[in-house]
């Protein structure tokens, strides 16, 4: 069991928290740079008593951990996939064409960002205060430079841009800490989102970064900037009967998996409302095929409750039988925050950008991000009977090339085609969560 005092507490837990602040951030001074870096208030996952005003974690890029000074022998440890970064790594999880790096922000899209310094604060008035101090500390001696500042905030009703119920769907890990919306997916073993443990494959470690303290306890962190178009989707959702013969909401739903307030198709098909209601615990607690763990599941392998090519069945196949098996061997933990303000169909073009700040954390960008979203969200051969097809929600493919099929039992599948990208990569990171004594070593403390 790992000391979770040691542990960045984003990797382990959910800080449920309102308002997000991510600093994007350069090396100027290294000296400079270590110390301040050394000072701040890292949080580890220990269990509190009471829920902090604000959390505080930090990610570091292969560059910026060059930048910072660390021996060229310990950045040869690192992952390949690491080392190159997210823009170099582009075509290996379809951030190509209009999701390319030319049409990133930020800056992202080209050498540079060093650090992510993640801010998480209950209320606005302590972003406030806390956004303040932190550029005090951190650019107060000249040791780094902000290239950005990206703001984010929880919608009303705790639900994404698109309308849907979010942020509950997490991997129960092996650590202690539990997980208050767990499924009945088998526990994942702690060396699945931390390195230094036993993984999800049997007999197999990832390698820990040398030297042990550098690399001991620390995970991977990838950010998404995801921009979402509202004003596409609720169009796409308000055509659904002329176009296709179905109604707006139940193809919104079985474009998802979910309903919008969160009720699981594989529970509840025709309605939003199960014949027992649903409270947040339950949400997770479903399956698409029959296992050990969760006998009563209903058998919809041939998705005609929840359609096989769905966003979440694509995300998290769960016992569903997959290209290549393994669903429960490339889990990932999803942490992030909506950015702009919420979508007002009144007023579908009013130019302000929205979407998600996501966080997806493993031990593994190969194994885990780049796994999910080449085969399981890109890949055209996800499973039987879709084939040729993308994620319908955040897959890369051109408006003509679209297709998501909604299977029929005793009928002819419903198939949705033709319709807009609503999800566009507008930015992304790759990045290494040290440890509390990695900091340390890294700093020189």
């Amino acid at each position: 069991m790992a000391p979770l005092c040691d542990v960045q507490g984003l990797i382990l837990r959910s800080y449920g928290m309102d308002c997000a602040a991510f600093f994007l951030l350069r090396v100027e001074t290294a000296a400079a740079a270590r110390r301040s870096l050394g000072a701040l208030p890292i949080t580890p996952a220990s269990l509190w008593d009471q829920k902090p005003p604000y959390c505080v974690n930090v990610g570091l890029t292969f560059e910026g951990l060059a930048a910072l000074g660390v021996a060229a022998d310990s950045l040869k440890s690192f992952p390949e996939e690491f080392a190159a970064g997210a823009f170099a790594r582009c075509a290996e999880v379809g951030d190509v064409g209009s999701c390319s790096p030319e049409k990133w922000e930020y800056g992202l899209g080209q050498p540079g960002l060093h650090a992510l310094v993640l801010l998480f604060t209950q209320d606005d008035d302590i972003r406030n205060t806390q956004v303040a101090a932190l550029r005090q500390a951190l650019l107060g001696e000249g040791g780094w430079s902000e290239t950005a500042l990206l703001p984010g905030d929880v919608l009303p009703g705790s639900t994404a841009h698109f309308g849907y119920r979010d942020g509950f769907s997490q991997p129960t890990i092996n650590c202690g800490l539990g997980n208050p919306v767990s499924d009945k997916q088998p526990v994942a073993p702690l060396g699945e989102f931390l390195l230094g443990y036993p993984s999800q494959f049997e007999q197999f470690t990832y390698p820990v970064p040398t030297p042990p303290q550098l690399g001991q306890n620390g995970s991977f962190m990838v950010l998404r900037i995801l921009e979402q178009d509202c004003a596409a989707f609720e169009a796409l959702i308000s055509s659904a009967n002329d176009r296709h013969g179905i109604e707006g909401e139940l193809l919104a739903a079985k474009l998802v998996g979910r309903w919008r307030n969160g009720t699981p198709l594989s529970v509840s098909p025709e309605s939003d409302s199960s014949a027992q209601p649903l409270q947040l615990a339950a949400l997770n607690q479903y399956d698409y095929a029959p296992t050990s763990e969760n006998p009563s599941a209903y058998d919809d392998r041939r998705g005609y409750r929840c359609p096989i090519g769905s966003h979440m069945r694509r995300a998290n196949p769960r016992s569903a039988m997959i290209a290549g098996n393994g669903g429960s061997r490339h889990r990932i933990v999803r942490r992030g925050v909506p950015y702009g303000p919420p979508y007002d169909p009144a007023n579908p073009n009013d130019g302000i950008k929205r979407g998600l700040l996501g966080l997806f954390i493993g031990a593994s960008i190969k194994d885990q991000f780049e796994f999910l979203m080449s085969e399981w969200v890109n890949g055209s051969t996800f499973a039987p009977g879709i084939y040729g097809t993308t994620d319908p929600i955040i897959g890369n493919s051109s408006p003509a090339a679209n297709k998501f099929v909604i299977p029929l039992e005793n009928a002819k599948p419903i198939v949705i085609d033709e319709f807009p990208c609503l999800v566009s990569t507008r930015g992304s990171a790759y990045t290494f969560l040290p440890s509390i004594t990695s900091l340390r070593y890294i700093c020189g403390a």
